[in-house]
């Protein structure tokens, strides 16, 4: 195989990986927006998390399940633009069975990840067509 070969087969190996994961998060958010139970939660804190480019501030949301037990999470997608102020009422989803499952009901938050995902894999196979393309 040459290396053109093996760079095309490793993006489309890299963009079969994230449609999957995609595919994966849609579904759990499918069921979650389908069966999830609905609960308020509130930003309890923010805590700082260092990253590959710096520090970003992660929001820590607290919620009752229904047992009457406290949950806390923090959301999958962070970045500029996802963050909650302490004290915000935010509402929540969760897994009956699972509240660690919980997700902030906002459309952003549910469904930034897959968008995410998916746009990563359409730029690894965009970048494995382009490779076959000028070989």
């Amino acid at each position: 195989m040459s290396n053109g070969t093996t760079g095309a087969v490793l993006c489309a190996l890299a963009a079969v990986l994230l449609f999957a994961v995609a595919w994966r998060e849609a579904a759990v958010v499918r069921r979650l927006r389908r069966d999830g139970i609905r609960a308020r939660g509130v930003v309890v804190d923010n805590t700082r998390v260092a990253e590959d480019d710096g520090h970003i501030w992660v929001p820590v949301i607290a919620f009752h399940d229904q047992q009457g037990h406290r949950v806390e999470f923090s959301p999958r997608m962070r970045g500029t633009g996802m963050g909650l102020e302490t004290g915000r009422e935010v509402p929540v989803v969760y897994e009956g069975r699972h509240p660690q499952t919980a997700r902030v009901r906002m459309w952003r938050h549910m469904m930034g990840t897959v968008v995410s995902l998916l746009l990563g894999g359409m730029v690894f196979l965009g970048a494995g067509v382009l490779i076959v393309l000028t070989k």
